[in-house]
């Protein structure tokens, strides 16, 4: 324990005082130091080695606020690179894009003097109603994880800490500060676990933020089994835990289960109150110096106004072009609308044309060094094209909207195709809130059908950070491109794209559902009373689809090219117990330069569990000239034929044979090869609470007991219990201590107890193989 005196030096903008000539550090000061010195950066103590350290958002752009911004941190920031947000950049399937994003936010960070860059999100996309789906990347774990290690490694080769988020289950806005996400062990541990703890164990991010919310009653904050026994424990994190921006409730609570900072600051009072804790006993100040000792090994560790870079702002501009036109998805091509004809006039409709929708609403929104519109990038390289532009709609809510959709359909009545851009408005989705549905503006549909009435050709492009329904006017357009929210160089981007000086290369990270009421998580989405139960287990997104046969209007891992791909001699060969190595050869069956994504979705043979009828395990990206070919390796470790086993509380692989299939999407397989697995040894120790069921299929225990039974009953007793095989079933859920009243003849404890004993011993040989 510190000295009675403690140190109740008030905390200003200086150095924290009070710190003893032998280096040791009073009480007060340490409690000072775990918390925020203002919105964006830590309290310090240089003669502890621990410095101030500038944390700021940062998952598409670095937003630096200075001294005088709003407390809330909305609004004003230093200008920055703003890239694609999550949501477009999982649709290129590019790890070595993500790294690349990745160092360049790192570099814009150290030119701003920033430490910690609070990103990736990779919250799993579990409704596409949620607000903040623009900043996660998938409904599929195994993607937002590959893509959130590359996001991190990239950051962090620049010297700059990330902050993975938001720990855990943190799927909605709606009461995000104190809804309670109620799930099952095996549905954290397969769909809202994974993408944390591929990047914890791949990437080693500096710290990893908790979320606002609680997870079955407990608020993340204060959650030990979260933030100790599995981040830390199990998955071996070595970072820094910081809390979300006023996600603590009780700082002392928090402490102990393993929250090292709180931000931002509040003024000391939650300081004071894990002092207070200390001295009255409730807390070991152990706790408080292993928090510390965190603090200082981020100091350690990333130290940005110590080595200052000097950032090329073109350069960076230039590279978010090259990331959002890899990120479009072509979702339909009709008749080769696309790309543009170097020929015949191009009627350009949508305000979004001139007036780009590049980023999400709320804490991430980033001051743009400039941004570019469709409209300008259009018209420059397509110099000999005429392109006429029309508002189409408005988004002010002040024009005449009757006006303006007549005008843009006289505009496609002489012009050879028809572009509109449309989308959501960033007051119809945004950080803080949910959406109600998953419609367009009922003007922009409209237009959109009046249009393609109108025009010989109509394409669309869409700018939105969440699926939109594309029902009531999809099946009358050409061709339909999903741009997503871009970033600054968008406008670049889409004009690449749409001209064919880019070849559209991205492919959906989430399904586009013909309904909101197809989607799994309908009748419980946002939950009511304090709780969202996740009812719908591991059936998430193509996962509930597939397994349901519920038809989509384009499935998860669906995208569309100007070339075209042939995939041939997939192979799938075991390279251990429980590990295989499927090989594909991919060739450029067309006449220009693409890129393909090649994806592997394993079906399970059956098993104690539900299971989804196809999980994604690998995928890879591959660029390839026309007629190039080349052969794709993907490893599959035991993860990829793993489930999650509540009662080993571990995971297990199930014995049998699988299929591992090559998938165009999630939806379209086009080949696949068996792999027998010997799996694990899934026979449970058995107890008087085991089921009748359970005794009798045991593989060692349960021949042993039907012998003894047998050997105690007459020929009629044996006779009969033949016969009455109805009756067997009827009790095949009863706990044998319950079961044992019902025998003619009396089962010695003794044998019981052999038998039991016997359940636990290895078997000579697995379940199922």
């Amino acid at each position: 324990m510190d000295n009675a005196s403690g140190d109740d030096t008030p905390v200003g903008t200086g150095p924290v005082a009070g710190t003893p000539v032998d280096g040791t550090l009073g009480l007060d000061t340490k409690t000072t130091l775990l918390s925020g010195r203002d919105l964006w950066s830590t309290e310090h103590c240089e003669d502890a080695g621990i410095p101030s350290l500038v944390l700021c958002d940062g998952p598409h752009g670095v937003r630096r606020q200075l001294s005088e911004a709003d407390h809330l941190g909305i609004h004003r920031s230093e200008p920055a690179t703003c890239f694609p947000p999550a949501v477009a950049l999982a649709s290129s399937w590019d790890p070595e894009l993500l790294r690349r994003l990745g160092e360049a936010l790192g570099r814009e960070a150290r030119s701003q003097g920033v430490d910690v860059l609070l990103g990736p999100g990779v919250n799993i996309k579990r409704s596409p109603l949620c607000g903040r789906n623009f900043e996660y990347f998938s409904e599929d774990p195994y993607l937002s994880g590959v893509l959130g290690a590359a996001h991190v490694n990239g950051v962090q080769s620049q010297g700059v800490g990330s902050s993975v988020k938001h720990f855990a289950a943190n799927n909605q806005e709606t009461d995000r500060m104190r809804v309670s996400a109620d799930v099952d062990e095996r549905t954290l541990r397969e769909i809202y676990f994974p993408a944390f703890e591929r990047i914890v164990t791949e990437a080693r991010p500096a710290t990893v933020m908790c979320s606002y919310n609680k997870v079955n009653g407990v608020y993340a904050s204060e959650n030990r089994r979260l933030l100790t026994q599995v981040l830390r424990e199990e998955w071996g994190f070595d970072g820094l835990v910081v809390s979300d921006w006023g996600a603590v409730s009780d700082r002392v609570a928090a402490l102990a289960a393993g929250l090292d900072l709180e931000m931002p600051g509040n003024g000391g009072g939650t300081d004071a109150e894990i002092a207070a804790a200390v001295r009255e006993g409730r807390l070991e100040e152990a706790v408080v110096d292993t928090a510390l000792e965190r603090l200082r090994a981020l100091a350690r560790r990333v130290r940005a106004e110590a080595d200052a870079v000097t950032v090329d702002h073109e350069e960076q501009h230039m590279l978010a072009r090259e990331i959002a036109a890899d990120s479009l998805v072509l979702l339909k091509n009709q008749d080769g609308a696309l790309p543009l004809a170097a020929a015949g006039g191009v009627a350009l409709i949508g305000e979004f044309a001139r007036t780009l929708r590049y980023q999400g609403g709320g804490s991430s929104h980033v001051n743009a060094t400039r941004v570019d519109s469709v409209l300008d990038e259009l018209r420059a390289q397509l110099p000999d094209v005429e392109i006429e532009f029309a508002q189409g709609y408005d988004i002010t809510g002040e024009a005449d909207t009757r006006l303006l959709r007549e005008e843009a359909v006289a505009l496609a009545e002489r012009s050879g195709t028809a572009v509109l851009v449309i989308g959501l408005r960033e007051a119809d989705e945004s950080e803080g809130f949910d959406r109600e549905h998953l419609e367009l503006p009922a003007d922009q549909v409209e237009l959109v059908r009046a249009v393609a009435a109108a025009a010989r050709r109509t394409v669309v492009v869409l700018l939105n950070g969440g699926v939109v329904s594309l029902e009531g006017w999809h099946d009358d357009v050409d061709a339909v491109v999903e741009a997503w929210l871009p970033g600054q160089a968008g406008g670049g981007a889409v004009a690449d794209v749409l001209t064919g000086r880019v070849n559209p290369s991205g492919h959906l990270a989430e399904t586009i559902p013909f309904r909101l009421q197809d989607t799994p998580s309908y009748l419980n989405f946002p939950g009511e009373q304090g709780h969202v139960r996740y009812g719908e287990g591991v059936m998430v997104g193509y996962r509930y689809y597939e397994t349901a046969d519920v038809p989509v209007r384009y499935p998860f891992g669906h995208g569309l090219s100007y070339t075209a791909f042939e995939q041939s001699d997939f192979r799938v060969s075991a390279t251990g117990a429980d590990s295989a190595t499927a090989s594909v050869t991919v060739t450029n069956t067309g006449d220009r330069f693409g890129k393909h994504v090649v994806q592997v979705y394993v079906t399970s043979p059956k098993r104690p569990v539900t299971s989804p009828a196809r999980e994604l395990r690998g995928f890879a990206k591959v660029a390839l000239a026309p007629g190039e070919s080349t052969v794709v390796e993907i490893a599959l470790d035991r993860r990829a034929f793993a489930f999650w086993d509540i009662t080993r509380d571990d995971w297990t692989v199930a014995g049998g044979r699988y299929d591992v299939q090559l998938g165009e999407n999630a939806s379209d397989i086009v080949a696949s090869a068996p792999l027998d697995l010997a799996g694990d040894q899934l026979a449970k120790p058995l107890t008087l609470d085991s089921t009748v069921e359970e005794w009798f299929g045991h593989p060692a225990s349960g021949p042993a007991l039907m012998e003894a039974m047998a050997a105690g009953m007459t020929e009629e007793q044996a006779a009969a219990a033949a016969e009455n095989q109805d009756a067997m079933r009827m009790v095949a859920s009863m706990p044998m201590r319950q079961f044992l009243g019902f025998l003619p003849v009396p089962i010695p404890d003794e044998f019981l107890e052999q038998l039991m004993e016997m359940s636990r011993a290895p078997l000579a040989t697995a379940v199922g193989s």
